[in-house]
Parts: structure tokens; sequence; C-alpha cells
């Protein structure tokens, strides 16, 4: 089996469409990359948590159907769904879908974690797990995990999501690492900030979970719903969720992928940092932000 170009592979001497799966599609990173990959020829399996939003990409062309990753069930069906539809191969797989709740430390509930660990890391591992053994019997695959920037430092207000982004990291350099000589590569992608529904979305988390009103920080709390509440337009160093597509496309399609691929400003300068700074400097840095 070789390459012949960006979206198609020959496999027992007929050309035959790169699959890929992905997941968090209805709308920001995931969308873009659903549209983006498609419109290079990849056959693309755009999945939703909601079956809502499912319809509407199905809609605009796409192959979609759901797949939440607090259900395993779901999980275990839309694997089968799409080997169902690919006679049992799959080239790519990429882990997208997060979410973000917003609060001190020491404000958030064991429940708080237990939920956003459900979605940001063991859904991730569950899903991986899935697709592995069929990379391994074709002998080619690769993995793509969406961190953040957030995976590489970490920021106030924010340790929920720091926390399952640090330990993604460091489960999928482990893979990366013993899927060495299997044929199947293990790339990470780490966006900085992105133009996407994050902020919104964590609202009911936040709500939910943080009993900002009762807490010792009752006054800085203030400011920081100020910040979640409003929409108070682009970060000074913000992308377009175009800009985490065209690294995810290097990731897929490039012969020798990196195993990370940074986009923004400020994840060049963060990885930079907690390689040369020492730790109070580190940590002055990140408290300014």
């Amino acid at each position: 089996m070789t390459a012949q170009d960006s979206h198609t592979i020959r496999q027992g001497g007929q050309m035959r469409q790169r699959t890929v799966l992905m997941t968090g599609c209805s709308s920001g990173i995931g969308r873009d990359a659903a549209q983006g990959l498609a419109a290079r020829g990849w056959r693309v399996f755009a999945t939703c948590r909601a079956e809502a939003d499912c319809e509407r990409l199905r809609a605009e062309g796409l192959e979609s159907f759901r797949l939440d990753y607090d259900d395993e069930d779901s999980i275990a069906a839309a694997v089968a769904e799409t080997l169902s539809r690919t006679g049992g191969r799959l080239d790519a797989l990429y882990n997208n879908g997060a979410f973000a709740c917003p609060g001190a430390v020491e404000d958030l509930p064991r429940g708080a974690l237990r939920a956003i660990f459900e979605t940001n890391l063991f859904g991730y591992h569950d899903l991986t797990r899935r697709v592995i053994p069929v990379m391994r019997a074709q002998g080619h695959g690769r993995i793509v995990n969406c961190s953040s920037v957030l995976g590489l430092v970490g920021m106030k207000w924010r340790g929920a999501y720091v926390a399952t982004k640090f330990a993604m990291e460091g489960l999928t350099d482990v893979l990366r690492l013993e899927m060495h000589g299997t044929g199947i590569r293990v790339i990470l992608i780490e966006p900085g900030p992105i133009t996407s529904r994050i902020r919104a979305n964590a609202i009911p988390h936040f709500e939910r979970w943080i009993d900002w009103r009762g807490s010792a920080r009752a006054a800085e709390y203030a400011a920081l719903t100020q910040r979640l509440y409003r929409d108070s337009g682009p970060d000074r160093f913000e992308l377009p969720a175009s800009a985490v597509t065209a690294k995810l496309v290097r990731a897929l399609e490039d012969p020798r992928p990196s195993p990370r691929y940074f986009v923004t400003t400020p994840t060049y300068i963060a990885n930079l940092s907690r390689r040369l700074l020492p730790t109070r400097a580190l940590d002055w840095m990140a408290g300014r932000g």
C-alpha cells in the first residue's frame, strides 16, 4: 500500500478514498475540520453529541451520526457504524470534542472533575482503544488528539480544563511511544485562542458546579462572570477554526507528521516558556493571563 495523494490510497491494486472519524463536529473546530477535509476529498464521518446537530450536518452533505463521549454505548455504536460503511477499515481518528468548567480549584467539587474527565479524557481513550485494533490489522492509521495551549501551561480559573489537557498530553505521549513500529502515528494538535463556542458552552457547567457566591473568592468571581457571560469579541491572538484545520491536514497527510502541531502565537510562546523559564518566572507570566 502506497500513498498516492492527499485523499486516496492504493489498496489491492485499486484506489480508495481515505476515511476519518471525527468527534465534536457540531460547531467550531470540529465543524470546520469536517468541512475542510471533505472538500479535500476525504470521506468524513462527522459525529456530534446531539442528533439534531447530526441532522444539520447531513443536510450539508456530510455523513454524520451520534457519538457522545459520556456514553460508552454511543461510542461503540459509532465505531460499528463507521466500520460498516467502510468495509472494516479506518485511516484516521480525530478526537476533538471537549468542554470547560471555569472556577477556582478550591471551588471544584468532585463531581465537576468527574464529569469533565469523562468527556475530555475518558471518552477520548475509550474511542481510541476501539479503533486501534482496526488500524493494527490494516497496518496503518493516524490518531490525532486535539489538546490546547492549556495542556502546556496552567492558568488561573481553568484548573478543571487544564487537568484534563495535561492528562491527555501524558497519555498521548505514552501511546505514541507504544505505537512505534505498528504503522499507527499518534499526534497532538495544540491550539491557543480559536473562534468557537467554548465560552458559551461552559456557562451551564459553571452554573451547575460552582457555588461562586459562597466562595472565599466571591469578589474575584465578579470579574470572571463578566468575561464568561459577555461576548467581548475576539482575543488579541485569536484565529479562526480554519487555522486548526490547516494543521490537521498536515497531521493527516504529511508522510512524516510531527508529534505536535502548535496553533496561534500564544501556544508557541507557552511551549518555549515552559522549557526555558524557571517555575517562578512561568508562574508570574501565567498569573498575568
